[in-house]
């Protein structure tokens, strides 16, 4: 099962606005995918959050486009920035990115971002959505969320 940004943000929506938060603390962050032997690949990414959607925008025939094309799924995790204070938590994002070739949500999309041409463009479908944290300097708390269930928390000391 899968959704994309929208329908976890209408479900979760305090979660969803902390990690947009995070996305947006910092222009780029770290997308795994699989390469064409199944090992991982890590890459740096802008991502952006426009209608209801997450989308993931790449320059032609980059390895991680290549990659997603071959094989949709992904792992996205946001830029923890400098130091070791982590505010907002740690977050990631898993699901599958999906080509968008269209011409009108491009276009609308280019007008929005203004990326270089071309580009590839992906909107995700999630399948996890997890954010840690410390608690209190006491607690590790870590909120998961998967499509057509509530938020599970977790707390460990």
């Amino acid at each position: 099962m899968a959704a994309n940004w929208d329908t976890f943000a209408t479900a979760e929506p305090d979660l969803a606005r902390t990690v947009e938060d995070r996305f947006g603390a910092f222009t780029h962050h770290v997308l795994a995918t699989l390469r064409k032997d199944g090992s991982p690949r890590t890459t740096g990414l802008e991502v952006r959050f426009l209608d209801g959607e997450l989308w993931l925008g790449m320059m032609p025939n980059s390895l991680k486009a290549l990659d997603l094309n071959r094989d949709p799924r992904f792992a996205l995790q946001a830029n923890p920035g400098p130091g070791t204070g982590m505010g907002g938590g740690d977050v990631r994002i898993s699901g599958r990115a999906i080509g968008v070739e269209e011409a009108g949500t491009k276009a609308a999309y280019m007008k929005e971002v203004e990326p270089p041409e071309p580009f590839h463009l992906f909107r995700t479908e999630l399948t996890e959505v997890v954010r840690t944290y410390v608690e209190d300097d006491k607690y590790l708390v870590v909120e998961v969320w998967k499509p057509g269930e509530p938020v599970r928390t977790l707390k460990r000391t």
